[in-house]
């Protein structure tokens, strides 16, 4: 029997915040929790990978020469640990779904770039994007997806209120991806609205990423709840394919 592999820095966290959500979307098998310091498991017997929220990812995996911003808070070890596992995944052909920090390890490890604080580059008040908590998610902002995309096709919306808790963000897009989904009302001149989610270009992988955090928002009612149950659905659903 197979394994959804659920990558993340604090085990209990991700029992308590991410392996509900998958259950809650029909997930019966194994879910493994991995973390640095653990070896890097055999993808053999794994059919998805969860990727979970978490610290900052370190600007050197994109460019050797930008320095660490001075609000970063960086998470080397789960940088080395998790860029090889996701391009282990992808090799496979793994579905993969990346959430937070994430969808933000998932492009950098693709060959996409960071930006490192989100009010420095914007020029938005820090507070926009750091709402709520796990257990009280602030519906703070609204995302838009792009009408033609697979992940509006998954979730039904093409606009709905996401919760926001996050100073990071996808500036380069990796060349395997491609953004379906922004704030609107956090843009920049020279990299355009914040991107809020990416989906891979190749329509035969089922690989997505979502800046916000859907693992809190499915116990709720309406549209957000429903997004984000129709998200862990579909995951599910393409997890179950792939057992064995």
């Amino acid at each position: 029997m197979s394994s959804i592999l659920v990558s993340c820095k604090n085990k209990s966290g991700a029992e308590k915040h991410y392996i509900p959500a998958i259950r809650a979307a029909g997930w019966t098998g194994s879910a493994l929790l991995v973390a640095p310091g653990d070896p890097l498991p055999d993808l053999a017997d794994v059919s998805g990978l969860l990727l979970t929220g978490g610290a900052d990812i370190h600007p050197r995996h994109w460019d050797a020469a930008e320095a660490v911003h001075r609000k970063a808070e960086v998470d080397e070890d789960r940088d080395t640990f998790e860029i090889p596992l996701i391009r282990a995944a992808w090799e496979r052909n793994l579905p993969i779904l990346g959430i937070c920090r994430g969808e933000q390890i998932l492009n950098v490890a693709l060959g996409g770039s960071m930006i490192q604080d989100v009010p420095d580059h914007y020029g938005c008040e820090p507070s926009r994007h750091q709402h709520g908590t796990p257990e009280h998610p602030d519906m703070h902002h609204r995302v838009q997806l792009a009408p033609g995309s697979r992940l509006r096709a998954l979730l039904g919306e093409d606009v709905f209120l996401v919760n926001s808790r996050h100073h990071q963000a996808v500036r380069r897009v990796a060349p395997p991806l491609v953004a379906v989904g922004w704030h609107l009302d956090t843009v920049h001149a020279d990299t355009g609205p914040l991107v809020e989610a990416v989906e891979a270009v190749d329509p035969g992988r089922w690989v997505f990423g979502v800046q916000w955090h859907p693992e809190n928002l499915v116990g709720l009612k309406g549209p957000a709840g429903d997004a984000a149950r129709d998200l862990f659905t579909a995951f599910v659903r393409v997890a179950r394919q792939g057992q064995g």
